[in-house]
């Protein structure tokens, strides 16, 4: 008998109940470092997103195929593909911000999130609910970069995007950006935070 896929779960888990980076704790050393301006956790969540989707898509339209002694090998091979492929269109399209996420693009390779939907969903099920939920992990990973980088920039700068927010007439007055923020160790702050307000909310996530 056909297994019913749960399309709401595949999609919507991965990025509030399930979230990769605040319940399954994946993908933390990009978080804390590509977060100081918003375009680039922008830019860098929807390459994870991508990849991970693309990934995922292929690895399942090749599941039966894969030797089971080598399907690591295979795998980071798909997932090396998918980075240089968004490497590339960056270097070309987004040069400026290319620039700026400096290695870390190259780095989603390493990011377990890839890895750990390709080994955990993209080998057992079929080629679109794959790519759903490639797309949806890589989702719930961007939606927590973005919020992140938005309070970092925002409180760190004054800006947004690179545009100035903060009125002048606040810093005539004395207001002063909080030069902290935009540290590393505050990016790890603000991401204990949002853990801390989803499992206030999520009784469920919180541990015995």
């Amino acid at each position: 008998m056909k297994e019913k896929i749960n399309w709401k779960e595949v999609l919507l888990q991965p990025i509030f109940k399930g979230n990769p980076v605040t319940v399954l704790v994946l993908g933390i050393c990009s978080s804390l470092a590509v977060t100081v301006q918003l375009e680039g956790a922008m830019v860098m969540g929807l390459s994870v997103l991508i990849v991970t989707g693309l990934s995922s898509f292929v690895v399942s339209l090749l599941r039966n195929s894969i030797p089971n002694r080598i399907r690591i090998i295979v795998q980071l091979v798909v997932v090396a593909l998918m980075v240089i492929l968004v490497d590339q269109f960056l270097k070309a399209y987004m040069y400026s911000v290319s620039k700026a996420l400096s290695v870390y693009v190259g780095l989603i390779i390493t990011n377990c999130i890839v890895m750990g939907r390709i080994e955990a969903y993209a080998l057992g099920n079929k080629p679109i609910p794959s790519l759903l939920d490639g797309l949806a992990n890589g989702a719930g990973y961007a939606l927590i970069l973005i919020v992140v980088a938005f309070f970092r920039e925002l409180l760190g700068s004054g800006t947004l995007f690179g545009v100035r927010i903060i009125p002048e007439s606040f810093y005539a007055a004395g207001y002063m950006d909080n030069g902290l923020v935009i540290l590393p160790p505050m990016a790890l702050i603000l991401l204990g935070l949002i853990v801390w307000v989803q499992r206030s909310i999520q009784k469920d996530l919180q541990e015995k």
